[in-house]
């Protein structure tokens, strides 16, 4: 009879890579430290090989290829386990309820996410939402790995064979100071505006590549090489006569620049906005209430 390593002893190293200690690993799966090291050590004997490196106790904790190569694999697993469970929800015929775990970029949450948590509690009372802010980069992985299980991210973006909903779209407004505005001719054009006179979000943010995109700015000496860490952050930089920048609808509708000698301005060209969508995993069995979900978001923006 073949032998199977156990999502259990997945989670116990899974859990030890994240935290690079036995101590912390053991109390993070509430079991004893001898526990998870004789689970460990059974998934070693079942695959054949050390998953890492043998060393003294205050040495830092080193996986092997071959660990490396479990531990990316066993978080696939323990995501389409945790899916696997989640078919209990359909059994009940309630979709909407239960816990969701919803992650949302940073430059969509402040905006958005106090509605939904609003809304939700007010329609589905019995649907309790967990949320997360982070890069897209990140939100992604924590979805493969069974950390999330639905995203609200801006699109375009290489979500890796995740499935994806579309719910708006959130135009991009260019923002200049009141001082800067008078001395600007209306429609603006880019070949108007100073050098290094365009401000933007760190590239960590999909929403410096989207709007770069949406709104055609092509010539990159417009661009300041500062880059800034928050909507925020631009937002001062630019009511201190510093230049100009991109800002959402979303985030300007929610108050962003009051009390702020702004002025807002449409981008050259066409009409430029970013659209707003849910992502999930494939695998995942809440279909029904992703869509429900994105129904309500829908009716948000």
């Amino acid at each position: 009879m073949n032998k199977w390593p156990s999502l259990k002893q997945l989670h116990y190293l899974v859990t030890l890579h994240e935290t690079r200690h036995f101590s912390d690993a053991a109390e993070k799966c509430f079991v004893s430290q001898s526990t998870l090291s004789k689970g460990i050590q059974n998934l070693e004997e079942l695959i054949g090989c050390p998953l890492y490196e043998k060393k003294d106790k205050k040495s830092p904790l080193v996986f092997t290829l071959a660990g490396e190569m479990v531990v990316e694999q066993g978080r696939e697993l323990l995501a389409k386990g945790q899916d696997l469970v989640e078919l209990g929800h359909l059994c009940h015929g309630d979709k909407m309820q239960g816990q969701l775990k919803v992650g949302c970029i940073p430059t969509i949450a402040p905006f958005l996410l106090c509605d939904l948590v609003q809304e939700v509690n007010r329609s589905f009372p019995h649907l309790n939402l967990l949320l997360r802010e982070d890069t897209t980069t990140n939100l992604l992985a924590a979805l493969r790995h069974g950390e999330l299980d639905v995203l609200i991210l801006a699109l375009p973006v290489d979500i890796d064979g995740m499935h994806s909903k579309i719910v708006g779209q959130d135009p991009f407004r260019m923002v200049i100071s009141r001082n800067q505005a008078d001395a600007i001719r209306v429609p603006i054009r880019y070949d108007d505006l100073p050098n290094e006179s365009v401000f933007l979000l760190e590239k960590e943010h999909c929403l410096t590549e989207h709007a770069v995109s949406a709104c055609k700015l092509t010539d990159k000496e417009k661009i300041n090489p500062f880059s800034a860490t928050s909507l925020h952050t631009l937002v001062q930089m630019v009511a201190n006569g510093l230049g100009t920048t991109f800002i959402p609808q979303m985030a300007i509708e929610h108050g962003l620049l009051e009390n702020q000698n702004l002025v807002v301005i449409d981008p050259p060209g066409q009409q430029a906005y970013r659209n707003i969508g849910l992502v999930w995993r494939p695998s995942s069995s809440r279909t029904k209430t992703f869509n429900q979900l994105a129904d309500v978001v829908s009716e948000l923006l």
